[in-house]
């Protein structure tokens, strides 16, 4: 497609050029298809019914450790809780709400004393914190979460801990949530700092 080079200048109408390349943009938007994660196969779908996903989501799981992420993942360490033990949730829909279904090796930790091992998330100004959420995987994006509720614990301590973009190790007593408000699924209170 041949276009003129030359272009109004009359700022009543809009610049022809302008208008072209949306309308193309546009088309093209239009050619792409775009899916719910939760939604029904089409009927050209060649995914078997046995295939679709189910009507309430099970979590995100830990989340993934980029292989391009400039922090080291998680070491190994026997003195914690596995993150693998606190993904292992499912969800319901009970009144118009998704609800955490805790397996036993999770409502067993409840109100016990315990370590865990993650990446901070602050959620307070500074070098000190005594609020943040301890995650699985470090952020990559200032605005994402690496994972779902079930891969982070709000943390809130004793002691200011000082703020690390390292793996930290944080003690205290966790807690099992049944209906946070903020659908937060763990908490871990009067917590210190471990190394």
């Amino acid at each position: 497609m041949d276009l003129p080079v030359r272009m109004r200048t009359d700022s009543a109408r809009p610049c022809w050029l302008l208008a072209a390349l949306i309308s193309l943009a546009a088309g093209a938007v239009g050619a792409q298809t775009l899916s719910s994660p939760l939604g029904a196969p089409s009927a050209a779908s060649s995914v078997p019914p046995a295939a679709t996903p189910p009507a309430v989501p099970h979590g995100q799981g830990a989340g993934v450790h980029s292989p391009l992420s400039p922090f080291a993942p998680l070491p190994r360490r026997s003195d914690v809780v596995a993150w693998s033990v606190l993904t292992d949730v499912k969800t319901r829909i009970e009144n118009r709400r998704v609800v955490p279904v805790y397996p036993r090796s999770v409502t067993d930790l409840n109100q016990k004393t315990l370590r865990l091992q993650g990446f901070m998330m602050p959620l307070e100004m500074g070098e000190q914190q005594r609020h943040f959420l301890l995650s699985s995987v470090p952020l990559t994006c200032s605005f994402c979460t690496p994972g779902g509720p079930e891969s982070m614990v709000e943390v809130r301590t004793r002691s200011p801990v000082a703020y690390s973009t390292g793996a930290v190790v944080v003690e205290g007593r966790f807690h099992v949530l049944q209906a946070d408000p903020y659908g937060i699924y763990y908490r871990l209170t009067e917590a210190v700092a471990v190394k």
